[in-house]
């Protein structure tokens, strides 16, 4: 339930946006414009590409799938819990992000589309990792089920249900957040070209040393 998550989820479920919508601004403003932080898109350009050539669009939109379903994968096997306990591999899991997102930022620096696969595996690792700790209710790499899920609460409440502040208001935060770091990444793009990825790497690289600390300490 979100009213029993700690009151510092917002922070981090911003946090994690920010870096979600930094990603997906470079992807979609690279040589490929692939986004790579949710598959909707991805998955609809695959099934109208199908009949056409070359072949090259097709393995290159069905490796973004499938690079998100291997990140997937991967927090399921670290994590193991719906629940948010300290101790478990959290660190771990942004510790594998950030070096993710090191190794597109060299792919893409040499014109490899390889790099997208790797950006799509960290965002498919840090939405499992998200979701995994909330019971499947905060994603924090696209916004679609968010803005559902929001429009679901304010059609209750305009029919005399209550309405879920502590939930209004974790849903808007992600959505702020995802926003900002697509701002954010569309302007370091333009500064700094790929080298902009070290900015949601480093964010990664703290958050993970951070929480590892404070695991240790509080544990």
């Amino acid at each position: 339930m979100i009213s029993q998550l700690p009151r510092w989820v917002e922070v981090g479920a911003f946090v994690l946006a920010l870096v979600a919508g930094f990603i997906n601004a470079i992807g979609l403003l690279s040589f490929e414009h692939q986004s790579v932080s949710h598959l909707s898109g991805t998955a609809t350009l695959l099934g109208t590409s199908l009949l056409n050539v070359p072949l090259y669009n097709v393995t290159h939109l069905l490796g973004i799938l499938l690079s998100f379903l291997c990140g997937s994968t991967l927090a399921g096997f670290l994590l193991h819990s719906s629940s948010l306990k300290l101790g478990r591999h959290y660190d771990t899991a942004l510790f594998i992000e950030s070096a993710l997102l090191l190794i597109s930022l060299w792919c893409l620096s040499i014109g490899s589309f390889y790099g997208h696969f790797f950006a799509s595996a960290a965002c498919g690792l840090q939405n499992a990792m998200a979701t995994t700790y909330s019971g499947a209710v905060i994603r924090t790499t696209h916004v679609t089920g968010i803005f559902t899920d929001l429009g679901i609460m304010f059609g209750e409440y305009f029919r005399g249900k209550k309405l879920d502040k502590r939930k209004a208001k974790l849903f808007l935060t992600i959505i702020v957040g995802f926003i900002l770091g697509g701002a954010l990444g569309a302007l370091l793009y333009k500064m700094y070209n790929f080298m902009a990825l070290l900015f949601p790497a480093s964010i990664c690289l703290v958050i993970a040393v951070v929480y590892r600390v404070y695991s240790k300490h509080h544990n």
